[in-house]
């Protein structure tokens, strides 16, 4: 593959190519946000997944709303029970009242407790429902991604949406999304309650509305930049941590470390920087509500007071009636206020939810194979006809690619490094799109044949062994759950790995580190041959499959190779040209064509490119 570093696709888990850490992942954009009210309206259709817990946590807010409206009524109506007697010259007190007024508000209190109680659970329950069901959207979407899509993006990145992302999101459902309906709920019930006392202290209440929106809509515009930049270097950040321990080996070998610590450095102190702006943006807000709210409040009790001293025929209020109308009045301004604080949080989530549709909106992986072709029905025949690609546009890898693999045969593929021919592989399992000509597996074109057919039909024993944190057991039937352990024994004999299973005292129950980091390069790469060899494929790809082991074991598992790739069409991807000399053919891949092909021998006699790459590897000399 003669591609740039940062955009040539490099094998990872399963034969994907996998990014994680080039540049072109870290040059990746996060945008402002375009479709703000587009991206409210689908985390909404996620809470509708919840609709039980939706409709209580509705139906328990609106009781405590009405619960919480009737207090400021009742306190209005507790003082209004104080009245000077002119006569008596003095003040009086209906104390039947005031008691029944007070027992009706101890009763209200208690009741809104408990039922704030259940709206924290049916908010958190909602919560949960809702992130769990976006983060196991988000997980689907991320297997059904093309391979482009992974190669070309930071893992960090990724792994930063997944966690980061979703958890602003989590913690936004839980905490504002119950305030922000109440906020609703409690806005309409103090507006119908203050007209109910006095329309004219009403609108001197909404006097301060309009500067309110001025001041959230101008600080609004400051806040939002910072606050989706933070989110686009949390990633980055990820990103870099990510490099770092997957790496360390290099890093360290390189003395590299202290490279890689400035470089998390200036990253984190992008970070810091963007964060305490954010940080301080989304803190003005706050303050700056909360001085317009004190204004709100001083102009109703002036004006109140003046009324009472001088009433007017279109005001006619009592001393209760405004202590009634203040409640009322911070009850309206709070939400909004409550809505100005949460702001920063609230826009992280809608800036992370915007990061998760983006990848969940990104287009699946093409399958439009329609013709099914089991496994089973597979004889191994392979035709690559003309076939063209480019992992760039205007940087063909493969220009005229023409090769005939019969069923059963053993083909294998050389060529110096960069010569495409991992790209070949890439293209027979459809983890890239050729761009021009056709490969046809059984006479059958593969893009009609469904990938999951097709894949399934195709064993990988790849150079770069992936294995996961499981038992040597589970890691081995991956290739075939639903084989026995006699079956999987057996694979494991083949490989040649049961002779160092059987030598760790739990054996098959072996539990892997991560990567299978407790076991030797060498272990790895056998137990990844023992899985090719329990799927029992078709088609057998080994790209590089000895090159991790030692001559001894080398030479063991050819042996095992053998009788692997009896009665299957094998490709060998080989740099180690004396691990080909019994192919069937062997073809050597130059500029994205073939240049030549034949037995080991007939190259030699050619005297070619083939001859050269043997004079130069048995020279000393790498290809």
């Amino acid at each position: 593959m003669n591609q740039k570093p940062q955009t040539r696709p490099v094998i990872g888990p399963g034969g994907r190519p996998g990014g994680g850490g080039g540049p072109m992942g870290a040059r990746m954009n996060v945008q402002k946000p375009k479709h703000l009210w587009k991206t409210i309206r689908r985390l909404f259709g996620y809470l509708g997944h919840s609709r039980n817990a939706l409709f209580g946590l509705l139906g328990v807010m609106l009781t405590v709303t009405v619960l919480d409206l009737a207090g400021p009524a009742l306190q209005g109506a507790a003082i209004d029970t104080i009245a000077y007697d002119a006569e008596l010259g003095r003040f009086t007190v209906d104390f039947p009242r005031l008691f029944t007024l007070l027992v009706s508000m101890a009763a209200i209190f208690l009741c809104s407790s408990v039922l704030t109680y259940f709206q924290g659970r049916l908010a958190a329950r909602l919560s949960q429902n809702t992130v769990h069901t976006l983060r196991t959207d988000l997980f689907a979407k991320i297997t059904r991604l093309p391979i482009s899509y992974t190669d070309t993006h930071k893992h960090g990145d990724l792994m930063s949406r997944m966690t980061n992302d979703v958890e602003n999101v989590s913690n936004t459902v839980a905490q504002s999304i119950a305030s922000l309906f109440s906020s609703v709920l409690t806005i309409i019930g103090a507006l119908i309650m203050m007209l109910r006392y006095s329309w004219f202290m009403t609108l001197i209440a909404f006097i301060t509305i309009p500067l309110t929106i001025f001041v959230s809509s101008s600080l609004s515009k400051f806040m939002r930049k910072y606050f989706v930049e933070q989110q686009k270097l949390l990633g980055a950040l990820n990103g870099q941590v990510e490099e770092m321990v997957t790496g360390y080996k290099t890093v360290i070998a390189y003395g590299r470390e202290g490279e890689s610590v400035s470089r998390f450095r200036e990253i984190s102190r992008q970070l810091r920087h963007v964060a305490i702006r954010a940080r301080i943006w989304g803190g003005v807000m706050g303050p700056c509500m909360n001085i317009i709210g004190n204004l709100n409040y001083l102009l109703i009790a002036t004006f109140g007071g003046i009324f009472i001293c001088n009433p007017v025929p279109w005001v006619r209020i009592s001393i209760g009636n405004i202590q009634s109308i203040l409640q009322y009045s911070k009850k309206f301004s709070r939400p909004i206020n409550e809505i100005a604080n949460q702001y920063a949080q609230i826009l992280t989530a809608i800036a992370g939810a915007e990061r998760i549709f983006e990848i969940i909106d990104s287009p699946d992986e093409i399958d439009a194979g329609r013709r099914e072709l089991p496994p089973s029905a597979v004889r191994g025949n392979i035709d690559f006809r003309h076939v063209k690609f480019s992992y760039v546009e205007g940087e063909p890898v493969l220009t005229d690619f023409d090769l005939r693999v019969e069923a059963g045969q053993k083909i294998a593929i050389v060529g110096a490094t960069g010569s495409g021919k991992t790209t070949v592989v890439n293209l027979l399992t459809r983890f890239y799109e050729i761009d021009g000509g056709a490969i046809l597996l059984d006479g059958v074109d593969i893009r009609d044949i469904p990938k999951d057919d097709l894949r399934r039909s195709i064993g990988i024993v790849l150079q770069d062994t992936v294995l996961f944190s499981d038992t040597i057991r589970a890691n081995i039937k991956y290739g075939r759950l639903e084989a026995t352990d006699e079956e999987m024994r057996a694979a494991a004999d083949t490989a040649n790995a049961d002779i160092f299973i059987e030598r760790i005292p739990t054996g098959y129950d072996t539990q892997l580190a991560e990567a299978g980091s407790n076991l030797s390069q060498g272990q790895r790469q056998l137990l990844a041959i023992a899985r090719a060899v329990l799927a029992d494929p078709k088609i057998l790809i080994l790209d590089e499959a000895t090159s991790s082991v030692d001559t001894r074991t080398e030479m063991q598992i050819q042996q095992a190779m053998v009788a692997l790739m009896e009665n299957r069409t094998s490709l060998i991807i080989a740099h180690r040209l004396s691990t080909i000399r019994d192919a069937d053919k062997i073809i050597v891949l130059k500029g994205g064509v073939i240049c030549e092909s034949g037995s080991h021998e007939e190259l030699l006699a050619m005297g070619g490119e083939y001859a050269a790459l043997y004079r130069n590897q048995f020279a000393g000399f790498a290809t």
